[in-house]
């Protein structure tokens, strides 16, 4: 349980991003959903027959896709939030904009997934996301109850301290973990550990670089509340190739913290979100963070990105030897205080 200021307070952050990007294709389906599945078995037929100059010409573009016909009444209020605030939009026009894909990828928010699907997931091609309408009423029940039964974190604002705000922030935080999934499938990037810690990774890097705090804190505040439903741990959470729920919750606020350790210490370390013993490594793991995504899609930079992409991997490259320098010196009284 997170306290603020040594008393009990559960700190539920959403897991969002307000990304400002240009150049996205907008699909919304409220007809025959049919006819979108029959045109993107005949695009995937055309990707397959072109050739290797072909491919290297053309570059993959995100689409979101509401399947109107496919989403029950009783999810289509948090679908409503979710379209009316554009968040999938905004992570896809980013991507778009900033990345050549080798292939399209659809996002459908639509009530027919793969068997056994209750969340957003990512196809292993890096082709398709699912977005189930009943995970999104999920979101929107149980921060129903979060903003009438935990007090407000300051950092967060208090206009936005509601049920569709919070659905939709963190909302956008999880999609931007499945199209980490994505970009990592289809750009066949390396890990050097799990793909779901590097796709938490992603949705902490766009988030915060492109929307602000309010994203991760959303889904601090959401996944702070799914690890008290879930209770003691068990041998499945323990051994999933996900991290322990609550873990997340103190990664995201790492990350966050890390990246302006003067604007964030007070409100989330000092109110007693983070703790002591871990923020002083955030400035540098963020910094790593940071550098670690802008090096990985370096070779994948759309020609009208590449010089502003560039700079920022520049940038970060310099910001992470800095903040290792100063990690080592700190390092010893780190050491010492724990």
């Amino acid at each position: 349980m997170l306290s603020s200021g040594g008393s009990s307070v559960a700190l539920r952050t959403a897991l969002a991003g307000a990304l400002l990007v240009a150049g996205f294709a907008v699909t919304s389906c409220g007809g025959d959903d049919s006819k979108t599945d029959t045109n993107r078995a005949d695009a995937n037929e055309a990707d397959a027959n072109k050739t290797d100059a072909d491919k290297t010409a053309t570059t993959g573009k995100v689409t979101v896709v509401y399947q109107g016909n496919a989403i029950k009444p009783k999810d289509r209020q948090a679908v409503a939030v979710i379209r009316k605030s554009r968040v999938l939009e905004q992570v896809a026009d980013w991507v778009n904009k900033s990345v050549a894909l080798p292939h399209d990828l659809v996002v459908k928010v639509t009530d027919k997934v793969p068997p056994g699907v209750t969340d957003a997931v990512t196809q292993p091609d890096g082709r398709t996301i699912f977005v189930p309408p009943s995970f999104l009423t999920q979101i929107e029940g149980t921060f129903g109850n979060v903003v009438k039964t935990v007090k407000r974190p300051a950092l967060f604002p208090e206009a936005r301290f509601n049920a569709d705000d919070l659905t939709a922030l963190s909302t956008q935080f999880i999609f931007g973990h499945e199209m980490g999934h994505a970009l990592q499938r289809q750009l066949l990037l390396a890990n050097l550990g799990l793909e779901e810690d590097a796709a938490d990774g992603f949705a902490s890097f766009y988030t915060v670089n492109e929307v602000g705090p309010e994203p991760s804190l959303a889904t601090a505040i959401l996944f702070d509340e799914l690890a008290r439903e879930e209770g003691r741990l068990t041998l499945e959470g323990l051994s999933s190739d996900h991290p322990v729920t609550q873990q997340r919750v103190f990664t995201f606020l790492c990350y966050l913290e890390g990246s302006d350790p003067k604007r964030f210490d007070g409100p989330l370390v000092g109110a007693g979100y983070l703790p002591k013993t871990r923020a002083p490594l955030c400035p540098q793991a963020w910094a790593m963070l940071d550098y670690g995504w802008w090096t990985q899609l370096t070779p994948h930079f759309s020609g009208a990105f590449k010089d502003q992409g560039d700079k920022a991997q520049q940038h970060a490259h310099d910001q992470l030897i800095a903040e290792t320098k100063a990690l080592a010196k700190k390092l010893d009284k780190i050491r010492g205080a724990q």
